[in-house]
């Protein structure tokens, strides 16, 4: 799946934790009142480094006979050049058609045959591929996954076909969605030096100039052992494991990863504001706010105070928008003086590059985006002078223990998890460790930075201004041959 960047919803911590994409699964029980560590599992992750510098994590959970096994390559869109955008992500569908062993969509073939599943996607900041199958047959995707990220190969004209699938994804998902492009031009907008700035599924015109040496030449510089990780979940055994992993990983060739370039991105000077036109129904309204993130240092995270207020900026996030009856659905969205049919909120607090907190809505019939706009920065100017209560902050806490509960009933959340960790370069306990933050925020610090991040000189608005739509344009159909 094409994911965007690991940011922590409002509604959901794990989201963040764990994302490979952007979701926000609702609470479906009464979450636990305790938050005592000892909810959590005493059995933990642990990470090793191969032979050849390749990373494995591995983490028992014996409570079904099935296993999640995960690559990571630490390497996504914003990896990418310019005139090149969207090669991470065509690269991802490449490694699903060859190597010189096995056939073009064999792959897929094997693990379905093993009883398993797979797929794979692709971010601002990674790309991963993953099966979830019996955990007596590990060994056998491990050796189709150490063949194809060493050996991917594949003819120009399977390059050229997969890429119109990609293409007509892109029509499908981003160019037919009003919603998507304008936030596609928000992210242009908002970014000036940070490649941040470009889609994951890469503009169009870059797509259309893609050619097989891109892709090749993309694969040869990222694909190495040392920017890589194997993450395994499931009923195994971590010697096991470990002895499969030298065994089809350990022998690869070591190479040297190459050098990131910094691209800092620039204090930005004044409001920026975008008016979008596109063929839409209703009118739609976003503003990013350049906020600071998470920094982890050494073992834990850090203790500046731009960590500080990144995860109390997380905090305020939550109490806007983190449940239902939250502060913007009841001011924005009931009663007489209802301005918008929905509003949202949510902070990103870590990633590879610059993050922001994002207040959405869309306006109720009769309003403007305009009114929804100030609607939403009332909504934070209301906690920057009068703070929150330590109900809602109670509320938040406990919450995000529950999530922390919750997710371990998937196997694939929790390697989900530990590989996202991986590729910001977290330890295998940071969802903890980041809980254990997270408690300790204050009301006064919540109050404190909803003062001080929400200035113009920090914001890019940009507004969906609807045309007319074209009654005769026939619903595109779903891409076929797409992976996700």
């Amino acid at each position: 799946m094409v994911a965007t960047r690991c940011a922590i919803s409002a509604l959901w911590l794990a989201s963040c934790l764990g994302a490979a994409q952007a979701q926000t699964p609702t609470i479906a029980a009464p979450p636990p009142q305790s938050s005592d560590t000892t909810a959590f599992p005493t059995v933990r992750a642990q990470q090793f480094t191969l032979t050849n510098g390749m990373t494995l994590i591995v983490k028992p959970d014996r409570r079904a006979p099935t296993a999640v096994h995960m690559l990571w390559v630490r390497v996504g869109a914003m990896d990418e050049v310019d005139g090149a955008s969207g090669i991470a992500h065509v690269l991802e569908h490449m490694l699903f058609k060859g190597t010189p062993t096995v056939k073009a969509g064999e792959f897929s073939r094997r693990v379905a045959a093993l009883g398993g599943r797979e797929n794979a996607f692709t971010s601002r900041d990674y790309t991963g591929y993953y099966q979830q199958i019996p955990a007596g047959k590990l060994a056998d995707v491990m050796q189709l996954e150490s063949d194809r990220f060493a050996h991917n190969q594949w003819p120009d004209e399977e390059f050229r076909k997969e890429l119109e699938v990609v293409k007509e994804e892109r029509r499908l998902r981003t160019d037919d969605n009003p919603r998507a492009l304008m936030n596609e031009a928000l992210n242009a907008a908002v970014f000036v030096a940070s490649p941040y700035r470009r889609p994951i599924v890469g503009w169009m015109s870059d797509l259309e100039a893609l050619t097989p040496a891109d892709a090749r030449e993309f694969f040869q510089r990222w694909y190495v052992p040392a920017n890589a990780a194997v993450v395994v979940a499931g009923d195994v055994d971590v010697a096991e494991v470990r002895a499969l992993a030298e065994k089809y990983y350990g022998g690869l060739p070591a190479r040297a990863v190459p050098e990131r370039k910094p691209r800092m991105e620039p204090m930005q000077q004044g409001i920026k504001r975008i008016a979008f036109k596109a063929p839409a129904e209703q009118a739609n309204v976003m503003l990013a706010y350049k906020v600071p993130s998470l920094q982890w240092q050494g073992t834990g995270p850090g203790s500046r105070q731009e960590d500080t207020d990144a995860l109390a900026l997380t905090v305020l996030a939550a109490v806007l928008d983190g449940y239902s009856g939250a502060r913007l659905e009841r001011a924005l969205t009931q009663g007489t003086q209802r301005v918008a049919d929905s509003a949202g909120a949510y902070n990103g607090l870590w990633g590879r590059g610059p993050q922001l907190f994002m207040l959405v809505g869309v306006p109720a019939q009769g309003k403007t985006a305009e009114q929804v706009e100030q609607a939403l920065r009332a909504q934070v100017a209301r906690i920057a002078q009068d703070g929150i209560t330590e109900a809602e902050l109670n509320r938040v806490k406990t919450q995000w223990v529950a999530s922390e509960v919750y997710k371990l009933d998937s196997l694939f959340n929790q390697a989900r998890e530990l590989g996202t960790q991986w590729a910001q370069g977290l330890p295998v306990d940071a969802g903890q460790q980041l809980i254990e933050r997270l408690r300790g925020v204050t009301a006064e610090q919540v109050k404190r930075v909803a003062g001080q991040y929400f200035g113009d000189d920090q914001l890019t608005v940009a507004q969906l201004v609807p045309q007319p739509l074209d009654k005769t344009r026939k619903t595109r159909a779903t891409v076929a041959g797409a992976r996700h």
